[in-house]
């Protein structure tokens, strides 16, 4: 599969099978995550697996029936103190880092047969006491992970704009 075929192919999963996931796909996902670009290689990153008891707890920061379908969940946190911030208006990249980490994240899951959800509405003070936190980290992302329990035609077609509308020449 190549890489357009492979983007492509990630949708966003919410009803998932109770099924683990072996560790050698989380650990092919972490690397995957682990070599993604950040600013100034800076990397303030830090990813925290969830499943069982706590992620029963981390339900209460996104109360949807679908999200308990998930056997794990991957927290992706940025770090504030480690982030590298723009000179010239202060800029911070905490977000961007995370976000592409997160990316390389879920393309890796789908490659390995895994589906995932990107979730941001959340509540994100709730989710940092329930996971004891320290202030300078956020929790940006929710990632739950784990076996499809959706038939592709369940899911739907992705609808995208016409790339005259996201590409400008000048």
């Amino acid at each position: 599969m190549n890489f357009l075929e492979l983007a492509s192919k990630r949708t966003s999963v919410r009803q998932f099978q109770q099924r683990p996931v072996e560790q050698e796909k989380m650990d092919y996902m972490f690397k995957a995550m682990q070599v993604a670009p950040s600013a100034v290689n800076f990397q303030p990153l830090k990813f925290i697996v969830v499943s069982g008891e706590k992620m029963k707890e981390l339900h209460a920061c996104y109360p949807r029936n679908w999200f308990e379908t998930a056997p794990l969940c991957i927290i992706a946190c940025g770090d504030h103190n480690r982030s590298w911030k723009r000179s010239s208006d202060e800029k911070d990249y905490c977000d961007v880092d995370v976000a592409i980490a997160v990316t390389h994240l879920v393309l890796a899951a789908t490659e390995q047969g895994l589906g995932t959800c990107w979730i941001s509405n959340f509540d994100a003070q709730q989710c940092k006491l329930i996971l004891s936190l320290p202030k300078h980290f956020e929790p940006i992302a929710l990632i739950p992970i784990g076996y499809s329990n959706e038939k592709e035609e369940e899911q739907g077609e992705k609808v995208r704009k016409a790339m005259s509308d996201l590409v400008e020449y000048r």
